[in-house]
């Protein structure tokens, strides 16, 4: 992408928020195909499609289904997608980072053990969650802030 400055000249410099938005994504698809080998997910043999039921994890932390595993992946590509303009990337990072607050209050008021659980969450989740929607509000909010005018 070009970009020309204010003294006319060009630059090729992406946009911060659009390397933040890009990164995250990265990290969410490289997440998604981790959740799918063995070794990297503990339990493996026990991943279910979706369900509490599934005692696969992440990192042996992070309780993961295939569905789990298929969302991350999307959340991904949407965000390598997003992050090619900067009203994409800040929309990716600021309502993404929404949907994982809604998705980590959701974990604190389900029973983990019943069948509201189907992604699965279990407290390593929720708690990732938090941070990551915090996180990427903040990227979104910080990395577009425009610098109070001059007077």
């Amino acid at each position: 992408m070009v970009n020309q400055s204010r003294s006319g000249s060009t630059t090729t410099a992406k946009h911060p928020v659009r390397s933040a938005a890009q990164a995250v994504g990265a990290v969410f698809v490289l997440v998604g195909i981790l959740g799918f080998i063995p070794g990297i997910t503990s339990n493996y043999d026990t991943l279910q499609f979706a369900g509490h039921e599934s005692g696969a994890k992440l990192l042996g932390l992070f309780q993961v289904s295939i569905l789990h595993n298929l969302v991350h992946l999307a959340f991904g590509v949407a965000g390598l997608a997003l992050a090619r303009t900067v009203s994409g990337a800040r929309t990716y990072l600021i309502a993404g980072g929404a949907i994982y607050l809604v998705l980590w209050l959701y974990g604190l008021v389900i029973d983990h053990q019943s069948g509201a659980n189907f992604v699965p969450l279990n407290n390593a989740d929720n708690w990732l969650h938090l941070f990551l929607g915090l996180g990427m509000i903040a990227l979104g909010l910080a990395l577009t802030r425009r610098p109070a005018d001059r007077r």
